[in-house]
């Protein structure tokens, strides 16, 4: 290799360990083996930009391969931008190619170190039905027409749209003719749509929910649009609170208020819908967990009352699992082709095969059979949670109706201040999550007592059980109670302490 400077001859020989197992390779692959081999060497760095090649009948020899396969790799990766070649003075790494990044992060949410975590809103993932799954899989693989594998119409396959319309009459009480349902990425992708539309209409500002779930202020701010906090009472949000802040477009949860736990009453559902008709308005309702109520059957969704003031979104990601990335969108005739044309802009449509699955999934009865078994689960937990609540914390207070994935709990304020029982939780291993976290962003006004804020002496939790076994919340309970346990002492003996005070010694 008399024809490299002795630096270059350093760098090749750093980077010769990847190409003596290409050599090695068996003869049909051996050419594509060494052109990879190559190519790793100058993404990674080993071959950096300037660095002269050996000639092709000095590298054929040292490997025991052909000269014309030295030949075709180097012709091969100068056409493609990591080498350079001058006619009579050689072959070089060129410029072109830049490190590749040495690992490949994860940013999928993980859960955190804690022993026990009372995440809220999160199902449990073991529950996912595979068998019922992995059959409606090869049942759509062998029968599913060659031409169903092409882009799909943006709004979803019409077999799952019709399937949904159906389900969501059926179960929800929409009104859900195959038409209106747009196939989407989750309410994520739902509510982005939605945002997008009412931005190019000229709309600057949505009403969100106070508290209310985070990720409805953050969709709507990536999209353009402004999140603005509207209080709740114990009924829902507040009509009047609507019209102060001059908005024709809200974010509501009325089945399950996230949160705070509370159920729309009727005569909100009929006042907030008074106000949209009298603005003109879009209520966005995301029934994110309408089918888990366990003390009786669920209330209908708002947009069965009003299906043009209303866009309702919803998806599997409780009821089977958020990674499938599937769920559905029904807007009022005067948005769907706005919104479906804004869809096919985004994506082209979810993935044909998956949207198949899921039709026949529902069709076949597993989809109410998992519904049916989850709700059972939860139920269970529910109610382990609670009973361990009332055994460890006397005087708590679960407030909002029993469904969904989550609790609020109201411990009394000989367990405060909120902070310090926080910071002993944390350092027990028990992350809980207190009610302010879910405070919405901006300049909120009036927010009501009960819901929006705790009360001065109170610690208020919002605790997610449905992803842990019985077991665990009890154990978590336990963890959480015997790491507050001194705060409780400390009050009870403040209190002795003022109800009997001291006779202070008159000796000096």
């Amino acid at each position: 290799m008399a024809s490299q400077s002795a630096d270059d001859r350093a760098r090749w020989n750093a980077a010769w360990e990847l190409l003596l197992p290409a050599a090695a390779a068996p003869a049909r692959t051996r050419g594509r083996s060494l052109r990879s081999a190559l190519r790793e060497a100058v993404r990674s760095g080993r071959l950096t930009a300037g660095t002269r090649l050996p000639a092709s009948r000095e590298l054929a020899a040292d490997l025991g391969v052909s000269r014309g396969l030295i030949t075709e790799t180097y012709e091969q990766l100068t056409a493609e931008g990591y080498l350079r070649s001058d006619r009579g003075a050689g072959t070089w790494v060129g410029d072109a190619a830049r490190a590749a990044v040495p690992a490949v992060r994860d940013l999928a949410p993980r859960d955190g170190h804690a022993r026990v975590d009372f995440l809220p809103g999160v199902p449990d993932l073991s529950l996912f039905p595979r068998s019922a799954w992995a059959t409606a899989h090869r049942q759509v693989l062998a029968e599913l027409p060659h031409h169903m594998l092409g882009y799909p119409d943006p709004r979803g396959l019409p077999t799952l749209r019709t399937v949904l319309a159906d389900l969501l009459a059926r179960r929800r009480g929409v009104v859900a003719e195959p038409e209106r349902v747009i196939v989407c990425s989750g309410v994520a992708q739902a509510m982005t749509l939605l945002a997008l539309a009412l931005r190019a209409r000229g709309h600057t500002a949505t009403g969100v929910e106070d508290p209310g779930s985070p990720e409805h202020a953050t969709l709507l701010a990536a999209s353009g649009i402004t999140p603005v906090g509207v209080p709740l009472d114990d009924e829902g949000v507040l009509p009047e609170a609507l019209r102060e802040r001059e908005v024709r477009a809200v974010v509501t949860t009325p089945a399950h208020q996230f949160p705070s736990g509370i159920a729309y009453s009727a005569k909100r559902r009929a006042e907030l819908l008074d106000w949209a008709r009298s603005v003109d308005g879009l209520v966005i309702e995301d029934d994110y967990d309408g089918d888990f109520r366990y003390d009786r059957a669920p209330v209908g969704a708002l947009q069965g009352l009003d299906p043009e003031h209303v866009a309702y979104t919803g998806s599997v990601s409780k009821s089977l699992a958020p990674g499938l990335r599937l769920g559905w969108l029904l807007v009022p005739d005067g948005l769907t082709e706005e919104v479906v044309e804004r869809k096919r802009v985004m994506d082209l449509g979810n993935p044909s095969l998956d949207q198949e699955l899921l039709a026949r999934f529902v069709q076949r009865g597993d989809y109410d059979r998992q519904l049916r078994r989850c709700q059972r689960a939860y139920r269970e937990r529910r109610d382990a949670l609670v009973a361990a609540l009332e055994q460890h914390f006397p005087g708590v207070r679960v407030t909002g109706i029993a469904a969904g994935l989550h609790v609020i709990a109201r411990l009394p304020g000989r367990w405060g201040p909120q902070d310090a029982f926080l910071a002993r939780a944390a350092a027990a291993g028990v992350a809980v999550r207190p009610l302010s976290d879910y405070d919405a962003p901006g300049e909120l006004g009036v927010t009501v007592h009960g819901h929006g804020t705790a009360a001065p002496d109170e610690v208020c939790l919002v605790l997610g059980y449905a992803h842990l076994s019985t077991a665990r919340i009890r154990e978590g309970v336990r963890l959480l109670a015997r790491a507050v346990q001194d705060l409780d002492r400390d009050h009870t003996r403040v209190a002795q302490e003022l109800d009997h005070p001291r006779v202070q010694s008159t000796r000096r």
